[in-house]
């Protein structure tokens, strides 16, 4: 059985469905889709419901809906596009959705809500979180949660008027769009620092595509704790050289080493690159047993910024090399 209501008339036509329908028996209900409906959340007796979708304006409390998700432990599908949960959940309540596929939560900072879900591997979330202006030691709650967050291999930092930080891998993927108040241009140094609050430690391919400049946030601190990786991307990023200098660790503090493990370094983009940073970076690295195998660079490199010579001299320090102009 499936209850699949939607507002087509004015405010005051608005059905009200009641815990009563069906005398409150709702034991064979399989799908709900309720889309400018009233309705007091919890409905009871949802033992089979594996389908939620809820569209609505009025506010819903983080309470409500863990209410209604125990009552419905078999649930694998939800999407939410309603404000942002109210509190009125207990402090350290939690609900386990075991059954979980996918969670899409739209419009507003979800955070309150999934601080008290218990999120099982293989979920595929796509959330909104408020990560305004967190320092490197904060760890919201929520991320406690999520347990398949460490075991994603591959993460990308998306540029626009929200920027969004991608995981993905053999257990699932999580698309994190960050609510932040910081100017556009300001969102990559936001994005970097809320990316220093994850286990990266098994992250194997991270691609940066930004076009503002992560002002003075140093990337090196993001990709310190990402031992494990070995592809870094940076494409239309706007401050390549900051993440090279970030590699180089003749210019890193106390000479450690950032991503011993990278072997392949792309930088496809419209900013240009000074090639003697770059040749810099690789011979460090080199040196300290952490060579590059493989660095290509598209992009105009300005003049005379790069000659033949020096790409002679990049060369030895890199196993492969491929550059445009």
């Amino acid at each position: 059985m499936s209850i699949i209501s939607s507002r087509k008339f004015g405010p005051e036509d608005v059905p009200d469905l009641t815990p009563t329908l069906f005398d409150g028996d709702l034991s064979s209900l399989h799908t709900l889709r309720l889309e400018f409906v009233r309705t007091e959340l919890p409905w009871r007796n949802m033992a089979n419901l594996t389908s939620l979708m809820l569209i609505d304006t009025s506010p819903v409390s983080a309470g409500q809906l863990l209410d209604f998700f125990e009552d419905a432990p078999r649930l694998c599908e939800v999407e939410l596009r309603i404000k942002t949960p109210t509190p009125g959940a207990q402090d350290g309540r939690l609900v386990s959705l075991a059954h979980l596929n996918s969670m899409f939560i739209e419009g507003g900072s979800s955070s309150t809500l999934l601080g008290h879900l218990l999120i099982p591997v293989g979920a595929h979330l796509a959330v909104e979180v408020d990560l305004p202006e967190p320092s490197i030691e904060d760890h919201p709650r929520f991320l406690d949660n999520l347990k398949n967050l460490p075991g994603f291999t591959r993460i990308q930092l998306i540029g626009g008027r929200y920027p969004q930080i991608e995981f993905s891998g053999p257990n699932g993927e999580v698309i994190m769009e960050l609510i932040t108040e910081a100017a556009l241009d300001d969102g990559a140094r936001v994005a970097l620092r809320s990316l220093a609050q994850f286990d990266t430690s098994k992250t194997e391919s991270l691609e940066i595509n930004f076009t503002g400049h992560p002002s003075s946030y140093p990337p090196y601190y993001t990709l310190l704790p990402m031992k494990g990786l070995r592809i870094l991307q940076l494409h239309q990023c706007a401050s390549p050289d900051i993440f090279i200098h970030a590699l180089d660790p003749s210019k890193c503090p106390s000479g450690v080493v950032a991503c011993p493990k990278l072997e392949k370094l792309d930088i496809r983009n419209k900013t240009t690159v000074d090639i003697k940073d770059v040749i810099g970076m690789a011979a460090a690295r080199e040196s300290r047993g952490a060579a590059l195998n493989f660095l290509r660079i598209i992009h105009r490199w300005g003049g005379s910024t790069c000659t033949q010579s020096d790409v002679l001299e990049l060369e030895k320090h890199v196993f492969r090399l491929e550059w445009r102009q």
